[in-house]
């Protein structure tokens, strides 16, 4: 069945600047360029309209029933911040060049995440474009940029975005972003954009002066949730499916990484009549644009859910009484936590029952620990199993990724405190699962650099806040406030910055050269397009993923252990004789059977 083209409800099209406020009375279009206002006219469905089209690079605001003048919801760009006016922006006027990608579909792919304000000294999207070279190198199928919607200051993380339509101006603005696609597909690698559809930042968030985009019949960590299932959702929905398609018809992006998607509240399934979910609607959205442009689209939800009706098909039936949400895949936390517990030794908060004998073997094996099982730090039963006919792709792992680094009280990488022998292993069982893979950058030369949290708010209450509230949630771990990294702090943007530098070292070139090797044997064994789960084990301190015809082996010991029935080894980080060697101290290799 093709799926059918996605329709906004009642959306004015044009440039007439259309803005959605069902419950004004009055509308006036603020013209900055020539200081004038402009009565706009109402529509049908609660929208209001320009009464002429609007040329491009004009300013404007808008003021609802005589509010000060307030951003555009759906503002492409924002080049006073996000308090200041909006300005138009014509996506014609971008000169394409990439007209002969065919793009790139996440499942196998090789995926590199950064954050684009410290992936470069300059931070910018501009300057990432001079690293494209060393991704390409490197063997990346895809880079995931970090959340670009606009956000309050100049440094952040943004997942604080309250501009959803709008590219940070700090990196950019979207005239760069096309740059960058443009410039990563001539390189042969397609773009994630990382899009927070589960609430915006405390600090320029103006959508309540237009409508109800937000309901308090939910509650999230971040206060009242989106509005998805209440009076008025019809509209907020499209607001966030426009916004999806958006970035992947006009920046020709290639997926979208859906934040959190747990805390995206919609109970219309349980509504008189029943609606479709809110992502399985974007799911159903996006194949249908997939198919108009003949390119494959691919949307990857984090989910603390540990649940495969995350990934089912949506109209297909889910094991578990969850929805079928269509996602092309979701991250899988329980691999990461369980090879950091076991390479680090960590046991502490989450990571306590992820420490535990044979943690490791059950997560890498099938991708959740919690498949209905006792979860320790939730205090009740989590998750349900995943089933054997799953295709292992469909989950995205990692050793290290921003939240697992960055929400650290100083945000030490595991290179931090794992000598490179343990750094060679996580790569090799990483690339060499039977998942998506996913590398955070500077991971590929075992970088030491840190990657520590970090806001620039103005406003003075609101910044105290956040340095505090910091210093508050690591205190019950011990440590001393003076050591936590203050996140308004410039220092701590300049820590976090890579150190490309590092690669004039031997040491850091002999990991770059080890990741490099691991992604070039992927693409010789056709590892992307592989679908079978394999044999785990741990017995002694020796880790072994044994697949039809490939074993990887990681000896985590201190003595030299017994090699497996092997007949060729095809790469180590050690050099050995011949394959029936015994595997030394710190051993990893991936040998044919």
């Amino acid at each position: 069945m093709t799926p059918q083209p996605w329709t906004s409800p009642a959306l004015p099209v044009g440039p007439r600047v259309p803005v959605w406020a069902p419950s004004a009375h009055n509308v006036e279009l603020h013209l900055l360029n020539d200081d004038r206002l402009v009565d706009m006219t109402p529509a049908p469905g609660g929208w209001w309209t320009a009464p002429f089209d609007l040329e491009p690079d004009t300013d404007y605001a808008f003021r609802v029933d005589g509010s000060p003048d307030r951003p555009d919801p759906r503002s492409a760009l924002q080049p006073h911040g996000v308090h200041g006016p909006s300005r138009t922006v014509d996506p014609a006027a971008w000169r394409w060049t990439d007209q002969g990608w065919a793009g790139k579909d996440v499942l196998g792919s090789v995926i590199y995440e950064l954050h684009v304000g410290t992936f470069t000294p300059e931070g910018t999207l501009d300057a990432a474009i001079t690293r494209l070279g060393h991704l390409a190198d490197l063997g990346v199928d895809i880079v995931e940029l970090m959340p670009l919607a606009a956000f309050p200051g100049k440094a952040g993380w943004g997942y604080d975005g309250v501009g959803l339509w709008a590219i940070h101006e700090a990196y950019g603005g979207p005239d760069a972003l096309a740059r960058f696609v443009d410039a990563a597909h001539n390189a042969g690698i397609g773009v994630c954009l990382d899009v927070v559809y589960n609430h915006l930042g405390p600090s320029g968030n103006y959508l309540s002066v237009f409508g109800p985009y937000f309901t308090p019949a939910h509650h999230t960590p971040w206060g009242e949730a989106v509005n998805y299932d209440h009076d008025g959702s019809h509209q907020v929905r499209a607001f966030v499916i426009d916004s999806a398609l958006r970035w992947l018809r006009d920046f020709h992006i290639d997926a979208l990484r859906l934040d959190a998607i747990h805390e995206i509240k919609d109970d219309a399934a349980a509504a008189a009549p029943p609606q479709t979910h809110v992502l399985a609607e974007l799911s159903d959205a996006v194949a249908a644009l997939s198919a108009e442009l003949g390119r494959p689209l691919s949307l990857v939800a984090e989910a603390d859910l540990n649940d495969v009706g995350v990934i089912t098909p949506t109209g297909e039936e889910p094991p578990a009484e969850s929805p079928s949400l269509g996602m092309t895949a979701q991250w899988a936390d329980d691999v990461h936590h369980a090879l950091h517990a076991r390479l680090t030794g960590e046991d502490q908060g989450y990571y306590s029952d992820f420490a535990k004998a044979g943690a490791w073997a059950k997560a890498y094996g099938r991708a959740f620990l919690h498949n209905g099982s006792w979860s320790t730090f939730r205090d009740r039963i989590w998750g349900a199993p995943v089933p054997e006919d799953t295709d292992p792709r469909r989950f995205v792992v990692f050793g290290s990724n921003h939240d697992q680094v960055g929400n650290r009280a100083v945000g030490d990488r595991p290179s931090a405190g794992l000598d490179d022998a343990a750094l060679a292993a996580t790569a090799a069982l990483v690339l060499l699962s039977p998942y998506t893979p996913m590398l955070f950058m500077g991971e590929e030369w075992g970088t030491r650099a840190p990657f520590q949290f970090f806001t620039d708010h103005e406003e003075a209450d609101l910044a105290r806040s956040v340095s505090e509230g910091r210093v508050r949630e690591f205190a019950d771990f011990g440590w001393n406030a003076d050591k936590i990294p203050d996140p308004q702090a410039s220092s701590t943007v300049e820590a976090s910055r890579l150190r490309w530098s590092e690669l004039d070292d031997p040491e850091h070139a002999r990991v770059l050269e080890w990741y490099r090797a691991l992604i070039a044997l992927r693409r010789e064994l056709a590892w992307s397009r592989r679908t079978a789960w394999p044999q785990v084990d741990e017995t002694n301190d020796m880790l072994t993923v044994i697949y039809e015809d490939v074993v990887v082996a990681a000896n985590l010991s201190g003595e030299e252990r017994p090699a497996p029935a092997l007949t060729t080894v095809l790469l180590s980080w050690e050099p050995v004789d011949n394959a029936q060697a015994p595997l030394g101290p710190g051993q990893t290799l991936v040998a044919r059977l």
